[in-house]
């Protein structure tokens, strides 16, 4: 009792001192920076002594005391790769067992209809952090292992909003929205001039693109993690470098996983990928552990700042190829690898739910999880996931996945869970784009976007958080061509568009056509076009696409090209 005595007398006379030095720098103002540096030199080892122990008493303009900030919850979006609708057992699936996951849709909210914002990685992974469509930004299409920097450092991101509102924020696993000022520029043995410091991340544990893609190192803060001075790297997508072996010319080598289609140029760790690399040495990924690498940078980053809140950006690669689990998982599923990378996907979320338990964070944390984009099968690798599939539909009940302008390629699991807040055991049909988690977000801390910022994301944050289940008007789609679908809770409308019926590699059908395509999602496979038989429903949809176009952007009607 006489401590606590003590320190509530220190945080008075301290707070005393303050309105005395306030009231002085008023009447001299030009006092003001000389004696904010001898505060700062004489005071302020008191000052952060006594803020973890004596209340934060803020108040805003009209004198009522703030809410202290360590009630704002720690924020965690779990953003899985190439995860589709069906691939989770709470959400229909049979063969494959996710109990983890199972467990955080019971404790909060299982929603069915989330759309991400692409059908594809870098675009929809740019929409999420930006609140902006893709389309109005060139570069946007499946990144490059080389390429530049696509989120600027002028642009506002979600991990600015969190940084505003007085969060550590951080980027762990999966980036492929480039590094460094520009395309195959970067000196990948100093530290990148540019990286994801710049756009709000206090700390960044990433892989520059994806496991299938060089160069094939994780890169912490802006340099490449356990680099080794003995093997400097080199990368190209444009030629191998003389004496290095490829996957196309040395399948010899190949011994973990050989290629289906393409992924045979430079090899790591047994594996093709995409793109040429030299050197990396002990800095070279393992692919099985991948998982855990990152799972373990997340956990690190829950334990230094578990004193006070947190946002962590947590994407995953798991489902994404190459597909080659740990040897803890390996093996045990009957759909063979991608079976075993969907349980250490779960494996993962467990590790992060029972740190969060373990610290007493839990009750206080929104957990938001789901995925880029649909599921693919074979994307380029001879793991056998199409050979074992089964009965296993990695879309559900919805038509072709990853790539495509069908709904496979677009909607997504999505679980929220906040035990502090959100109720547990409920389920949402409300149609939601995963664009406007930004705005929902920054609302949810009272972070201001400026003027320009996150333009498209609006704030839906009743509707993440189940306290409703309106509907967005709609939802706009864009497939791997760049066709721009829209999506309202009735209808689905695809414009004309070029390209294959079917996508050649993973054998996915693209939903391109000539011809108009409307379909009533009533009947969610999308096999009866409606469209000459709906022409007031064709010319409402295709308003809503030409209305977005008219904000500014970038975009090319694929028809066109």
């Amino acid at each position: 009792m006489a401590d606590t005595m003590c320190r509530v007398l220190l945080y008075h006379l301290f707070s005393l001192f303050l309105s005395n030095v306030v009231s002085h720098v008023k009447k001299k103002p030009y006092l003001c920076i000389t004696m904010k540096r001898h505060f700062l030199l004489r005071y302020g080892t008191l000052a952060s002594a006594m803020l973890p122990i004596v209340p934060t008493l803020a108040k805003d303009k009209k004198g009522n005391v703030a809410v202290d900030k360590r009630e704002q919850p720690n924020v965690i979006i779990l953003y899985a790769d190439d995860l589709g609708y069906g691939d989770l057992e709470c959400f229909g699936a049979t063969r494959v067992q996710t109990p983890n996951v199972n467990a955080l849709a019971k404790s909060g909210i299982r929603f069915t209809n989330v759309h991400a914002i692409a059908a594809t990685s870098t675009p929809s992974r740019y929409g999420l952090l930006t609140g902006e469509y893709a389309f109005r930004h060139a570069g946007t299409d499946i990144a490059r292992g080389n390429a530049g920097m696509i989120i600027r450092p002028e642009q506002f991101t979600i991990a600015d909003a969190f940084k505003n509102a007085g969060y550590a924020t951080a980027a762990i696993g999966k980036w492929h929205l480039g590094l460094g000022d520009k395309d195959g520029e970067q000196d990948w043995n100093a530290q990148l001039p540019m990286h994801l410091g710049d756009i709000g991340f206090d700390y960044h544990y990433i892989m520059a693109a994806t496991a299938d893609r060089t160069p094939c190192v994780f890169i912490e803060q802006g340099h490449v993690a356990n680099y080794d001075p003995t093997a400097p790297i080199q990368v190209s997508y444009e030629e191998n470098f003389p004496g290095e072996p490829t996957g196309k010319e040395n399948p010899e080598l190949l011994y973990n996983l050989k290629a289906s289609h393409g992924h045979n140029q430079s090899i790591v760790n047994g594996i093709g990928r995409i793109g040429y690399m030299k050197g990396g040495g002990k800095a070279l990924w393992k692919d099985e552990n991948i998982a855990d690498s990152i799972a373990a940078h997340a956990l690190g980053f829950i334990q230094k700042h578990q004193q006070e809140p947190f946002f962590m950006y947590l994407a995953t690669n798991d489902v994404h190829v190459p597909r080659f689990p740990h040897e803890r998982f390996r093996g045990k599923n009957p759909m063979g690898f991608r079976g075993d990378a969907i349980a250490q996907f779960d494996w993962t979320v467990g590790q992060i739910v029972g740190e969060l338990e373990r610290l007493g964070l839990r009750k206080n944390t929104l957990i938001i999880l789901s995925s880029d984009n649909g599921p693919v099968v074979d994307d380029g690798y001879q793991d056998r996931a199409v050979e074992l599939l089964g009965d296993h539909k990695p879309a559900g009940p919805y038509r072709a996945g990853k790539y495509s302008t069908f709904e496979g390629g677009t909607i997504v699991p999505a679980i929220v869970s906040w035990p502090k807040r959100v109720e547990a055991g409920q389920e949402s049909d409300a149609l939601v784009s995963q664009i406007d988690w930004l705005a929902s977000l920054s609302a949810l801390v009272k972070a201001r976007i400026p003027k320009g910022g996150a333009t498209d994301s609006q704030n839906r944050l009743g509707t993440l958080l189940g306290e409703n289940k309106d509907d967005r008007p709609y939802v706009l789609e864009q497939a791997a061509n760049h066709t721009i679908s829209v999506r309202t809770r009735m209808w689905k409308y695809i414009p004309p568009s070029q390209g294959p019926a079917i996508i050649s590699g993973p054998n996915m059908e693209s939903g391109y056509s000539r011809e108009p395509q409307l379909y009533n999602m009533s009947q969610p496979y999308e096999q009866q076009n409606v469209a000459l038989e709906q022409p007031k429903v064709v010319f409402e949809m295709q308003a809503y696409i030409e209305k977005e176009r008219a904000k500014g952007t970038t975009y090319t009607s694929p028809i066109s090209k």
